[in-house]
């Protein structure tokens, strides 16, 4: 641990959103924003770092207003699979699905009474609209659009899928995961980011490699970053970045990957208390 007059050199900060800088109501607290407020005028990278898309992310980077700035310029979106410059306004690193996955998890999904969606940098892509769908387009306030042939927007691969479920039936996505992971095995990941949101990733692809790839591109190493997070699909930044920061809200397995646990939950500005206390 360290004293006040002993803080952590960090150079870079990446945050998840839902359930760690977003409180409840989906807010950021005036607290954390004055909190990384001060991180990028210290000269420390904000990379907000999320499974939404580009549009989907930006309302947040504007409630902190550092996206003019050098060190609030980048966002990792689509779970990693996406890092979007704002000052070049175009995606500097994109992995994608390949197109045979992809049409094959469909298939699994249907079997299972379940429809998919993909995504662009600013719209979610669907052959069937479900109430679970359209509850997925809500969350992220971004477009949703039925695509005039599915299957063949499929072929050409994407960043993600994902195969939303029943909130109440959480089993039901549990059981089709591991169906696709002994379908797929190492060619692509497949992972809950909530008990009832299923998702596809390219292999190798994670938070925690884009958060690696873009400390690389800047000039130093990813023992240099700190990433908060409370969910599986943080799990990777957290263990891969030198600070990795565990929300006290965050599940157990989570907690146990981490050098830190924030002693405030998200509902409590725990970010922000955290970074004054071990940062500013």
């Amino acid at each position: 641990m360290c004293t006040k007059n002993q803080k952590l050199d960090v150079k870079l900060i990446a945050l998840d959103l839902d359930d760690t800088l977003l409180d409840r109501k989906a807010e950021i607290s005036d607290e954390n924003v004055a909190a990384l407020r001060k991180c990028a005028e210290r000269g420390i990278y904000v990379v907000l770092c999320s499974g939404r898309l580009e549009a989907g992310i930006a309302p947040f980077v504007r409630r902190l207003q550092i996206a003019g700035s050098e060190f609030g310029r980048f966002v990792i979106a689509i779970n990693g699979c996406s890092v979007f410059d704002m000052h070049e306004r175009r995606q500097i690193l994109c992995n994608k699905v390949p197109g045979d996955i992809l049409l094959k998890a469909d298939e699994l999904a249907r079997e299972e009474g379940l429809q998919s969606q993909i995504y662009s940098t600013d719209t979610i892509y669907y052959g069937t609209l479900t109430p679970w769908i359209q509850m997925d387009i809500d969350l992220c306030k971004v477009k949703g659009a039925k695509a005039d042939d599915y299957p063949s927007m499929l072929s050409k691969g994407s960043p993600k899928m994902l195969v939303p479920c029943n909130p109440e039936t959480p089993e039901v996505v549990n059981a089709l995961m591991e169906r696709m992971r002994k379908e797929f095995g190492e060619r692509a990941v497949v992972f809950t980011s909530k008990p009832f949101f299923l998702e596809l990733l390219p292999s190798g692809c994670g938070k925690g490699e884009a958060v690696e790839w873009l400390c690389e591109r800047l000039g130093f190493p990813v023992s240099k970053a700190m990433a908060f997070g409370d969910g599986m699909n943080d799990e990777s930044m957290i263990a891969k970045c030198g600070y990795g920061v565990a929300m006290k809200n965050a599940n157990e397995h989570i907690k146990s990957v981490a050098d830190f646990v924030t002693e405030f939950d998200n509902d409590n500005s725990g970010v922000g208390r955290f970074l004054e206390k071990f940062v500013l």
